[in-house]
């Protein structure tokens, strides 16, 4: 959850910057996902702005990429979580599915899809998956 300065001006514990939002699986969750994302970066900025104005976006359409995926490839609820960390932001999405993403040949001139997972690779410093009884947990991070 997301916390205002405290009244002496020093500012709160970086740990403090997190959301959690909950989605029932539905396209228009999408959307929801990525709006939900860009309320947390605009609270994160007012206490400390990106070091690069592209992180914001990066952010924005990894989360995109993500909820996409969980739509496509996971059907059922889902879980957004968003961290502050020391030099990023730690994005977690949670779903009901255990099957691992893999990365899907791309190619642009028939469509079809296949570049969301590649791009989450090249935009994160480090994506990792976690499997468990429920589902599964893809785990992103990203410089702000």
């Amino acid at each position: 959850m997301a916390t205002e300065p405290r009244g002496d001006e020093t500012p709160p514990s970086e740990e403090t910057y997190e959301r959690e939002f909950s989605f029932a699986g539905e396209l228009r969750n999408v959307t929801e996902a990525r709006l939900a994302a860009e309320d947390f970066l605009g609270a994160l900025a007012r206490v400390a702005p990106p070091g690069e104005h592209e992180y914001w976006d990066d952010i924005l359409l990894v989360v995109t990429e993500l909820a996409a995926n969980v739509i496509q490839y996971a059907p059922g609820p889902f879980d957004l979580r968003m961290r502050r960390t020391f030099d990023g932001v730690h994005v977690t999405m949670r779903d009901s599915s255990t099957t691992r993403p893999e990365p899907r040949p791309f190619h642009p001139r028939t469509g079809g899809g296949g570049i969301g997972w590649h791009l989450v690779h090249t935009l994160c410093s480090q994506v990792s998956v976690v499997v468990h009884d429920e589902g599964k947990d893809i785990h992103v991070f990203l410089p702000w």
